[in-house]
Order: structure tokens, then C-alpha cells, then sequence
């Protein structure tokens, strides 16, 4: 080895005079020096552009190890099918919130025939399969429960009275009912007992209902029902009874009526601040007539006004037609659903609530043999489809509505 020395030549120095403790410190002096001046030379490049700190790491480990005298070995890079895994975090699933169905449908009455095929049949004899899975499938059902559930009370002086003995609100349940008006003409036609024996009937049953009640704050009560979050609201209010006796203001029970709009427009604000949807269900008009009384327009456009998102009306036991009225419906009458024995033309609403789009709405035409209800779709019992004749009709009584070929409605 050679070693150069100012003013000298190179002299070759025999190995049994070299002194090795001093070759040896000068090497690792050496090392050291050139160690630290890589160090440094990373660190300085790992703040000025951002090396990665991993190298930098590398470096002062691969000095400490030269300095406590351990071999420094390269690392063997990992086989190309064993990629090196990187930590990855998961980020949280956003929540989809699935659209909610409701269905609302006309007057329900379950007449003598409905209860000669339910307890012959059980629930087939009162709907189709087909119109029961449409029912079952919404969110929340709708009915206007146009009888007494019970056994008890004298029948009111008039021409049509409805009673029904309190088993028959499982026929409801399978139905898949979930909420009944009880603002009508006949909910005290066997007296006060009787309407306190619906209410409790339909409570135990797990069915919520509004219309009628021990004072006017029960009888106007609002049921909510939530869905996903999104609060759906129901009431029920009655511009026809048979005596002025049965409204809530003269007798308790009693039924919340508007022949005075005033306190159904007070309580429609009220519900509207306690829910993201509103319902409201009137009984009015004149049976059997497709003809609009006045007062039907202007209760269910000040109804609108105040805060409802949709109007159901009921009472004239055919169909009526169809407002948008800024830019929310009032549904006149969808004539009887569940009654006597045969039922030519009616309609079942079915709003989807999007959290996104908001409400839509749409038809689904029905009829009923033999007081048996069916899909308008099903000719087994009408011998023909009954679909468009149906919403034909609608289109008709529904001058600012457009009704397409699948029941779906928009404002025309």
C-alpha cells in the first residue's frame, strides 16, 4: 500500500514494518468522515426537496451500524407477486337512503258480503294477491274507516248505519294498514261507546288513527310516522255528519269537523312544523255525483296553503277528479275501496317520498266483484284489463293533471 508524503517519492514499505493500529484508526476516521458527509448531504436534500424520510433513516442507521461494527447487508427487494402493502384507511360508506312508498285508498267499509268472504276465504276474499303485495309493499297505508268496530250502542236514526264486530281488524292488519281516518259520517252511527270501542279496537291493533277523539286536541291529533328519518304526518278532518251533535265541540267523543275551516287551516300549520310531509284526509262532498261542491276547492286550496303536501278526499263513494294546485294535489274522492259487491272504478294512491326529488305521485286503478277487490290489470273477474278506462275517467274529471299510461302524474 502506498501512502504519499510531501517532498517525498513513493516508498514501498514491507508488511512486517506497517503499523496497524494506526492504518486502522485513519480508516475508520476516514469512514466516519464519509459517512457524515452523506448524512448530512440527505438531510439537507430531505428538507430543501422533499426526500422521503425513510432514506434519511436509512443512512443514519446504516451509520450506526458501521460505527458499533455490524456488517451492513443490502436488503433483498420483495418478489413481484408480494407487492409491499400500503396502509390503507377506509373511508366511511356514505348512507343511501332508499325512497319511501306511501298508499292511501278510498272509503273502506267492511259491509256484510266483505265479511261472508273473509270468513270463507280469509283474506284472499277480500283482495288479490296481486293488490294485497302492493298494499303490503309501502312504507305506510292509509284507509278511511267508514264503520264502527263494535258490538255495543243503538243505531243512529238514519238511512245507512255501518257496524262491525272488533275481530275483524285483523282483516286490516293482513291487509297492511297502518293508519284510518275516523272524520266520516258513520263513525258514531251506533253512539259514543261505540266510537270508543274503534278507537281502542284500532289502537290494540297497532293501527294509528285521527279524526275523532275524547276532545278536540284527540280528535285533531296529528299521527306521525317516521321513516328513515323524514316524519310523515296524518290528519283527518269531516265536513259531513249526519247532527251537528256529533262534532267534538258538542259531544265527547266526537268527530273533528271543518264546516268552519278555521281550526283544520290552524291545526294544518301547526303539523307542518312538526313534520317533513303532510297528509290530510277530508270527507266532503255529494255521493254518486262527479260534480265538485265549491266549498271542496277552497278548503283543500287553503289546506294546501297551509302547509299540506297533499289532500285524500273521500265521502262521495265514486271518483272525483284530480287538482294540482301549487304544485300539490287534491285528490277530490277515490270512491270505495273495501265496501259492497261490486265496485266499477277506483284508484290508489302511491306517493314515493325521494330524498332528493321530494314527493311523486301516481294512480293504481282498481275494481271489485263480488266484493272481492282486484288490480284494474286483472280480467279474471271484469273479463278485460280496466286500466286506461279507469284513468281515462280521471284524465277526464283532472283538467290541469297529466296521467301517463303507467298511473304517474304530473301538472300539466
Amino acid at each position: 500500500m502506498f501512502y504519499p508524503e510531501k517532498g517525498k517519492k513513493y516508498v514501498r514499505i514491507r508488511k512486517n514494518h506497517r503499523n496497524y493500529q494506526e492504518e486502522m484508526l485513519k480508516k475508520r476516521w476516514i469512514k466516519t468522515a464519509v459517512i457524515l458527509v452523506i448524512v448530512v448531504a440527505l438531510v439537507g436534500a430531505g428538507v430543501f426537496f422533499r426526500v422521503p424520510q425513510k432514506l434519511a433513516t436509512a443512512a443514519v442507521n446504516v451509520y450506526g451500524q458501521l460505527q458499533s461494527g455490524k456488517k451492513v447487508t443490502k436488503k433483498e427487494p420483495k418478489a413481484a407477486t408480494e407487492p409491499e402493502q400500503e396502509e390503507v384507511v377506509e373511508e366511511p360508506e356514505e348512507e343511501v337512503i332508499e325512497p319511501a312508498t306511501l298508499i292511501f285508498t278510498g272509503d273502506v267499509e267492511l259491509s256484510t258480503y266483505v265479511q261472508a268472504n273473509y270468513d270463507a276465504s280469509g283474506i284472499d276474499g277480500v283482495t288479490s294477491a296481486a293488490l294485497r303485495k302492493e298494499l303490503k309493499a309501502a312504507d305506510i297505508a292509509a284507509v278511511n274507516n267508514e264503520f264502527a268496530f263494535s258490538e255495543r250502542g243503538t243505531a243512529a236514526d238514519k238511512q245507512y248505519t255501518f257496524r262491525v264486530a272488533p275481530h275483524y281488524v285483523s282483516a286490516l292488519n293482513e291487509l297492511g294498514i297502518d293508519v284510518a281516518g275516523l272524520a266520516n259520517n258513520h263513525s258514531l252511527d251506533y253512539g259514543q261507546d261505540a266510537l270508543l270501542d274503534t278507537i281502542q279496537t284500532l289502537n290494540d291493533a297497532g293501527i294509528d288513527n285521527t279524526g275523532a277523539g275524547n276532545s278536540m286536541d284527540e280528535a285533531a291529533r296529528l299521527v306521525v310516522k317516521e321513516i328513515d328519518g323524514i316524519r310523515y304526518g296524518f290528519l283527518a278532518c269531516s265536513r259531513v255528519i249526519p247532527y251537528a251533535s256529533w262534532d267534538v265541540r258538542n259531544v265527547q267523543p266526537g268527530l273533528f269537523t271543518c264546516y268552519d275551516p278555521s281550526e283544520l287551516i290552524a291545526r294544518t300549520q301547526a303539523a307542518k312544523e312538526q313534520c317533513d310531509y303532510l297528509f290530510v284526509l277530508v270527507h266532503w262532498g255529494i255521493e254518486h255525483t262527479t260534480q265538485l261542491e265549491a266549498y271542496q276547492s277552497q278548503i283543500g286550496q287553503a289546506v294546501i296553503d297551509a302547509g299540506a303536501d297533499a289532500v285524500i278526499g273521500a265521502h262521495p263513494h265514486v271518483l272525483q277528479g284530480i287538482e294540482y294546485y301549487n304544485g300539490k294535489p287534491i285528490f277530490y274522492s277515490l270512491g270505495n275501496f273495501i265496501f259492497n259487491q261490486d265496485i266499477d272504478q277506483t284508484a290508489i294512491v302511491k306517493v314515493t317520498a325521494d330524498p332528493e326529488a321530494g314527493l311523486s305521485f301516481s294512480l293504481i286503478p282498481a275494481y271489485a266483484r263480488n266484493a272481492t277487490t282486484r288490480l284494474a290489470s286483472e280480467t279474471e273477474a271484469a273479463g278485460y284489463d280496466k286500466t286506461e278506462e279507469i284513468l281515462n275517467t280521471l284524465r277526464e274529471l283532472s283538467p290541469n293533471v297529466e296521467i301517463d299510461e303507467n298511473g304517474n302524474m304530473s301538472e300539466r
